[in-house]
């Protein structure tokens, strides 16, 4: 059972900030520091989005994402990121990065998808924004799909993990508020769970507050520790 810890844009383009998630995410249980790779004006609308100057602000560089990779490297847990186009996936790859994150409103591009594709490395995939009764598939890739409801935040009475095969999703992506959907999922079967993190759910954000603290972090990993033991 594996513990993604979506920074993503809780950085808040600050990169000394973005250190210190990082080892806290390591220091509380994650094995994963997840990032948003984007063009943040080819990605998000200016028009009714309050967050634009927000969005452009959070757009990491190829030098970013070479740092942070370096501080996840030292600190021993796993460097990944969603990129949004195929520039960016070739920046990861000149990386080495160990697999790639598709997140739900990539999964319909199609370049991008085919750009994925011929890495021919793992790829996770959200299927939040997926309605086909067949998952999708990217080529011979290694693929590991996560059950996810694409509400910011998720009302719990939405998820409806009763009705979740955990033999088809490998894990969860978890957008609700608290750590109580991501125990659920892990207690049916779930074997990766991804879930914002900051280091205060009152900073300026989109994802501030709907994330998991260090102290949520920490509780949520002694969970799935417990879990293993009890297997």
């Amino acid at each position: 059972m594996e513990i993604i810890a979506e920074i993503g844009q809780n950085h808040n383009g600050d990169m000394e900030l973005a250190r210190r998630l990082i080892h806290s995410a390591k220091e509380n249980g994650a094995d994963v520091a997840k990032f948003q790779l984007y063009e943040a004006r080819s990605l998000f609308s200016r028009n009714d989005n309050p967050w634009f100057e927000y969005n452009c602000k959070t757009e990491l560089s190829r030098k970013n994402i070479e740092d942070l990779n370096k501080i996840c490297n030292e600190v021993g847990i796993e460097f990944m990121a969603s990129a949004f186009d195929v520039e960016r996936i070739s920046w990861l790859e000149a990386i080495n990065v160990k697999r790639h994150k598709v997140a739900s409103r990539s999964i319909h591009d199609q370049t991008l998808v085919e750009a994925l594709a011929k890495t021919g490395k793992p790829v996770l995939v959200s299927l939040g924004m997926w309605n086909e009764e067949k998952f999708p598939i990217i080529a011979s890739n290694e693929i590991d799909y996560l059950y996810c409801i694409s509400k910011y935040p998720t009302p719990l009475k939405d998820i409806h993990l009763k009705d979740v095969d955990f033999s088809l999703y490998t894990g969860f992506s978890d957008h609700s508020i608290g750590i109580s959907a991501a125990c659920a999922a892990l207690a049916r079967g779930a074997s990766i769970i991804e879930k914002h993190f900051t280091l205060d759910k009152s900073m300026y954000g989109p994802d501030h507050e709907g994330s998991m603290t260090p102290e949520e972090l920490n509780n949520l990993s002694s969970f799935r520790n417990d879990m293993k033991e009890c297997l």
